[in-house]
């Protein structure tokens, strides 16, 4: 069986989405790419949404939903849309953003491709309109390219991306590589807050093969508002669990990195001293049991100068 047969899970996770869950499962349901099976877990929503998405379910069988009887957190949710996922492939649609009806169909024939562990598409973060925004990890030409320059370059802040909803992988690789919790010395509860989960799952599928792909065509909308992770996290908390969770996979993946992810933890703390109100206070406090913490001067410059360099070249 060709990759452009085998059935593709979109797996939406959901809690209180009443105002936009029907049009992020309508982008879902209009692919051009046909075999598909949209998974919706309402998360025990109390706005309405589990109704919606019930009325929406009657009008088309390729919608499978289902309800928890609780909420059991953002993290759990996402893994119980990959219990009841049947598909070769899986994408991860989140409640509030929206693809391109042809994204599945412009990703899918990078993973023909057995060195390719996942493929991202550039993405516009959107208010109200989706033609109107900020790009997003715009990399360069679409193609296929070697999964080191995407560890190094989010080491770097060049850009990549963080957030699984503009990317396909493979279904087993998500289900091994989406964890419920980052182990951490701070005693943070990653199923709970579900900030660095994420990007360890780029991390992770990275470790596991050579190269990924990117498609240079903007094919994923992340919707800002305030009930979005991203913006109600506050202060520090974003970009500290998102180290949290680079020093968890340099620690006991690629150790030959510490020396460079130190460098970008000394910035941190330097850019967020409110960081000693989630318990880190030093380099070592990032990590689960690593106690060295040098880095390069050098390499700390390099650091400096691409970050300014972001700032007025942003990709």
């Amino acid at each position: 069986m060709s990759d452009f047969e085998c059935l593709v899970s979109l797996l939406v996770p959901v809690y209180n989405r009443k105002d936009i869950i029907v049009e992020t499962l309508n982008s879902a349901l209009s692919q051009t790419y046909e075999n598909i099976e949209v998974i919706v877990v309402d998360n025990c929503s109390v706005d309405g949404t589990w109704e919606l998405i019930t009325d929406l379910a009657k009008t088309d069988s390729r919608l499978r939903i289902f309800r928890n009887d609780t909420n059991l957190g953002p993290v759990r949710n996402w893994l119980r849309c990959l219990e009841e996922a049947r598909g070769t492939y899986g994408k991860i649609l989140w409640s509030d953003d929206l693809i391109a009806s042809n994204f599945l169909e412009a990703t899918l024939p990078f993973l023909n491709d057995k060195d390719v562990g996942f493929v991202f598409t550039a993405t516009r973060v959107f208010g109200s309109d989706p033609g109107q925004g900020k790009l997003h990890h715009s990399i360069g030409a679409s193609g296929i390219y070697s999964t080191e320059t995407f560890i190094t370059g989010d080491l770097k802040g060049m850009g990549y991306p963080v957030s699984p909803g503009c990317a396909l992988f493979r279904l087993e690789d998500l289900r091994e590589n989406l964890l419920l919790q980052v182990p951490n010395s701070v005693n943070s509860d990653f199923s709970m807050h579900a900030i660095g989960n994420d990007l360890l799952l780029f991390l992770l599928v990275c470790n596991k093969y050579p190269k990924f792909a990117f498609v240079s065509e903007v094919l994923s909308f992340f919707r800002a508002h305030e009930g979005s992770i991203s913006i109600s996290s506050k202060n520090c908390k974003l970009p500290l669990h998102y180290n949290l969770a680079r020093a968890y996979f340099v620690e006991f993946a690629r150790p030959d990195l510490i020396d460079k992810l130190n460098a970008s933890l000394y910035l941190h703390l330097l850019r967020y001293p409110d960081s000693k109100n989630y318990g880190v206070n030093g380099i070592s406090d990032f990590y689960v049991s690593n106690k060295l913490v040098g880095f390069s001067p050098f390499y700390l410059m390099q650091l400096v100068f691409l970050r300014v360099l972001r700032r007025f070249f942003p990709i």
